[in-house]
């Protein structure tokens, strides 16, 4: 089956993808090669949340994975489980929690698929803990145009293993992932909210809440100046364990359509984060939310990416290492504010020393900041370039799966291992970022 117009969670870079579905695993490898031969290359595309052109295709043919949507194997004495890649996080969970488990890393959303999951190493509000995603990977098979199927584990095909682990989905098509969860207690997470005035006072927050507790994320209202730069809401969590492992459904409304133009702008961000802040302060205090309000609380709006309007928008993610976190948040927020560009997402957080297997693992011990920028290409290559600049010095580096404009000298300085990964990327396969940014 074929599908038209598949495009990224941000819709920019507008590259209307067009995706051949195998439906079965033992048809993926043919349609690898088949779309090789007759496109040239081709790309895995789960279920289309990473943000920016690094799920799109060079040649705009894409080999869908979602329909890919097994279980395999699943020991739930010891938590391991084995799914086909196009399975969801939530699909997982779905599973897991009723029997007490849980993801032991998981990002902001539940519709990432394990191909993704692996493709993209991605983290959550638990690094300092827990690490990315790859580190809980046992193994996986991958399918490549140009050999037999490879089954790679950290002691087996070990180059392969790491390559793909945040390999952007360029080494060859993950077709299986057998992934170690984590027993937890409860589906409820028992929370501590706590406002905070300005980034020093969060910095401290961190330091010492997320040495802590399992998880830790604050919000910010990135429009702050002067002694309110930085100013949010620091929330911190861990299981609950009061046995109970209900997963209760969740109202979700939807955004119908993506309007001409974006309703995000200065204005109604001011009063959003204004909103937001005085309403989650009155909240001060412990609490207990259940799993989904705290780890997706956006899934609970459908097709949320509408609200940027029909040319979508760019997603900036970071991060900077803990010497010079500091003086760099405070140039980038104080140049974000200065310019009244802010995002409604803000996201702060601290990432811990654990390494990732991965060669292209994105996290490093330190902190992450990430907003929402509607596009605008005038403003946005001006003020990135800026934003560029501030993380650049500061020794840091962006975040491939979000990103939509890095340039190839900070991509390639940041991720010197990009050469290993080349060397064994299928030759069947290449995304628009990498061949924006190597070639």
């Amino acid at each position: 089956m074929s599908v038209s117009k598949l495009s990224s969670w941000g819709h920019y870079p507008y590259a209307p993808q067009t995706g051949r579905e195998p439906g079965w695993r033992g048809s993926v490898q043919t349609a690898l090669r088949d779309s090789s031969a007759r496109f040239g290359t081709t790309l895995p595309f789960g279920n289309g949340r990473s943000y920016g052109d690094s799920c799109l295709a060079a040649t705009d043919h894409v080999l869908m994975l979602r329909g890919l949507d097994r279980f395999i194997a699943a020991n739930w004495k010891t938590g391991v489980v084995r799914a086909e890649a196009g399975v969801t996080l939530g699909e997982v969970l779905a599973l897991a929690v009723p029997r007490g488990w849980m993801l032991p890393v998981t990002p902001g959303t539940q519709f990432v698929t394990l191909g993704g999951a692996v493709a993209n190493d991605v983290h959550g509000k638990n690094h300092h803990v827990r690490g990315t995603f790859g580190r809980h990977v046992r193994r996986f098979s991958l399918l490549r145009s140009d050999c037999e199927p490879l089954e790679c584990a950290p002691e087996e095909n070990v180059e392969f293993y790491r390559a793909t682990i945040g390999g952007l989905g360029l080494t060859g098509i993950v077709e299986w992932v057998e992934l170690q969860l984590m027993p937890v207690e409860s589906s409820r997470l028992a929370t501590q909210t706590i406002p905070f005035g300005n980034l020093d006072e969060f910095l401290a927050l961190s330091q010492e809440y997320d040495a802590q507790h399992e998880y830790g994320v604050a919000w910010i209202d990135c429009l702050g100046r002067g002694t309110s730069l930085g100013r949010g809401i620091y929330v911190s969590a861990d299981h609950a364990t009061d046995q109970r492992f209900d997963m209760p459904q969740r109202t979700v409304r939807s955004v119908p359509f993506a309007p001409p133009w974006s309703p995000v702008n200065r204005f109604t961000l001011k009063l959003f984060n204004e909103f937001y802040y005085r309403r989650a302060a009155s909240k001060a205090g412990p609490g207990v939310v259940n799993c989904a309000s705290y780890f997706y609380p956006l899934d609970s709006i459908r097709d949320w990416n509408r609200l940027y309007g029909r040319r979508g928008f760019q997603q900036y993610q970071f991060v900077v290492p803990d010497g010079t976190a500091r003086d760099a948040l405070h140039a980038f927020l104080d140049t974000i504010a200065s310019t009244h560009a802010g995002s409604f997402l803000a996201v702060l957080k601290r990432c811990g020393p654990l390494i990732s297997p991965g060669l292209l693992s994105f996290p490093m011990q330190g902190i992450s900041l990430a907003l929402d920028f509607p596009q605008h290409d005038t403003r946005n290559a001006t003020l990135f370039a800026r934003l560029d600049a501030i993380v650049r010095e500061a020794g840091g580096r962006q975040y491939p799966a979000k990103d939509a404009h890095m340039s190839g000298p900070d991509f390639r300085a940041a991720y010197p291992a990009w050469q290993a990964l080349e060397q064994l990327r299928d030759p069947a396969l290449m995304s628009r970022f990498w061949q924006r940014t190597t070639h």
